[in-house]
């Protein structure tokens, strides 16, 4: 048997917020664009959905409307579609749940959906039997801690400062606070920023300012990459039209973030060139930065257990999911190795999966940077490990 599914070119992900009590009625709170994506995962929301035609935007409400009361449905739910290029709007699934985005359509429609949950559970009937009409424009944009400029790496670490923004049409959600530290072992959200205005336009302009006086220290987080594409024509929709996609970021997005270094200015010295040595702490090996002009020569050779390597060349860009330097290969990230897929004295070649490292409930492909024999594979399936760490080396 073969099983075929048209291919959309760059589609859009368009969902509709239903709620439905246990009497029959449903109601199409309203559709929220989710496009905005990084490895299939939401990062900026808004609703409602821009740059629909009537027909469409009718089509998606009676369509959700139809699926809900079909499935004997009751509950808050999110009805998901793809629209295509050419306008064509496929049907992709129902999330039984309230989702992270949900607040900006509590915000355009003036519906406490978490409320309306409770109610229904309760029994009782919705107040509104019809789809309440847009108030305004918000978007959300998830606050992560993630790398935008090594292709949003997690990043976990401590929260030295947390100061959000505040002001008109500004509501933040958020669990932590100056002094919390995010573990690599839960969601890398720290918070999510839901900016409303009386327009698109108004949304935006209050966005930028509030993403401006948004600060986080101590971790890489996604803001930078929030600031970006609030001046990028591609999402902003201005000329061109609104051109962003499910595969945006990975494909068409010009990434000029740079790298997280930790925050702060950088100083004469930081910005010398540097070099990439392995190291051997207690068993295992560490790749580390050092200053170029630091000598690790003892009477004119190199310090016992350290290799030199030529200095890392900077990438601008999404990360290719490889992390190396010389022959080694090195995690990029702290986590936890999930999967091994390769043996001592392999070979493999560029591209090819080495290891498998999960991190905030994340999992990240490590490849082979070069061709060549796989040697001195220290890592197994299970084992915690620190950014920096050889997995391998390949010769």
């Amino acid at each position: 048997e073969c099983f075929v599914e048209r291919y959309l070119d760059k589609p859009r992900h368009v969902e509709a917020q239903v709620i439905a009590d246990q009497h029959g009625n449903v109601v199409v709170a309203g559709t929220r664009d989710c496009s905005l994506q990084r490895r299939f995962q939401k990062l900026v929301e808004e609703a409602p959905a821009p740059f629909l035609t009537d027909a469409q935007r009718t089509e998606i409400h009676e369509s959700a409307k139809r699926i809900c009361k079909e499935a004997g449905y009751h509950g808050a739910g999110t009805v998901e579609y793809l629209v295509g290029q050419d306008g064509l709007i496929s049907f992709l699934e129902v999330n039984t749940r309230l989702q992270v985005e949900h607040p900006v359509t509590e915000e355009t429609s003036g519906i406490d959906l978490v409320r309306e949950q409770f109610r229904i559970a309760n029994g009782e009937k919705l107040d509104i039997t019809e789809d309440p009409k847009p108030r305004g424009h918000s978007i959300e944009f998830r606050i992560n801690g993630e790398d935008a400029g090594r292709g949003f790496l997690p990043a976990p670490g401590p929260v030295n400062r947390f100061d959000p923004p505040t002001g008109p049409g500004v509501r933040l959600d958020s669990g932590v606070e100056s002094g919390s530290v995010i573990g690599g072992q839960f969601d890398s959200m720290l918070a999510k920023l839901i900016v409303t205005g009386a327009t698109r336009s108004e949304a935006i302009e209050r966005a930028r300012r509030a993403l401006d006086e948004f600060h986080v220290e101590g971790l890489a987080t996604v803001i930078p990459f929030h600031r970006a594409v609030l001046r990028d024509p591609a999402f902003v929709g201005d000329g061109s039209g609104f051109t962003v996609h499910t595969r945006w970021i990975e494909t068409e997005w010009d990434n000029t973030i740079e790298p997280f270094t930790g925050g702060g200015a950088v100083d004469e010295e930081e910005s010398q060139p540097r070099q990439m040595v392995v190291v051997e702490v207690d068993g295992r090996r560490l790749e580390v930065s050092l200053p170029g002009d630091l000598a690790l020569t003892n009477g004119g050779g190199s310090e016992p257990g350290v290799i030199r390597k030529k200095p890392k060349p900077r990438k601008r860009g999404a990360a290719t999911g490889s992390a190396a330097s010389g022959d080694a290969v090195t995690a990029p990230m702290q986590g936890t190795v999930v999967k091994v897929a390769v043996e001592e004295g392999q070979t493999v070649i560029a591209g090819e999966l080495v290891v498998v490292l999960e991190a905030m409930k994340m999992e990240n492909p490590v490849t082979a940077h070069k061709d060549g024999v796989i040697t001195g594979l220290a890592v197994e399936a299970g084992a915690a490990i620190t950014q920096g760490t050889v997995l391998a080396e390949i010769k």
